[in-house]
């Protein structure tokens, strides 16, 4: 008597984690979110670790955790998975107030923001290639004619 269960949101070839309330500011963590879209997951990591960006760690954690996710709970390999997306939302803001001239105030908002990390596992021969394409020759005017 039980509430019937959800259906899966993903594919059978995904897993995600998702971390609430980091205490950046949305703008600022869609930097670092963009940096690894579309990566194999080792190379997001690597370049997570020597980001200079204060929240790369939370961002690298939360790789991490849906790695872990998609090899566990799902039993994909870890070698062939790709970081398919990683996006932010909105979470609480804390509103502070700052004393200003003349008896006014200011207010100082302190947003608060969610990551949610995709990956997908892709096999060699289904990654997208850089396929480099020749240039087309360009025919001169007298050609043309």
């Amino acid at each position: 008597m039980g509430k019937p269960s959800h259906e899966r949101r993903l594919a059978d070839n995904e897993a995600q984690a998702v971390v609430k309330s980091l205490r950046i500011s949305p703008q600022k963590l869609n930097l670092v979110a963009g940096l690894i879209r579309g990566k194999k997951v080792d190379q997001a990591m690597a370049e997570l670790e020597f980001s200079q960006k204060r929240i790369a760690g939370d961002v690298r954690k939360c790789v991490m955790s849906a790695v872990a996710n998609a090899e566990n709970n799902h039993g994909l390999d870890v070698n062939e998975l790709v970081v398919a997306e990683a996006y932010v939302g909105k979470n609480l803001t804390l509103k502070r107030f700052h004393a200003r001239g003349r008896g006014r105030g200011a207010a100082i908002l302190k947003p608060f923001s969610q990551l949610t990390v995709v990956v997908r596992q892709v096999e060699e021969d289904e990654a997208p290639k850089k396929a480099k394409a020749k240039p087309a020759a360009k025919k001169s005017a007298k050609e043309a004619k």
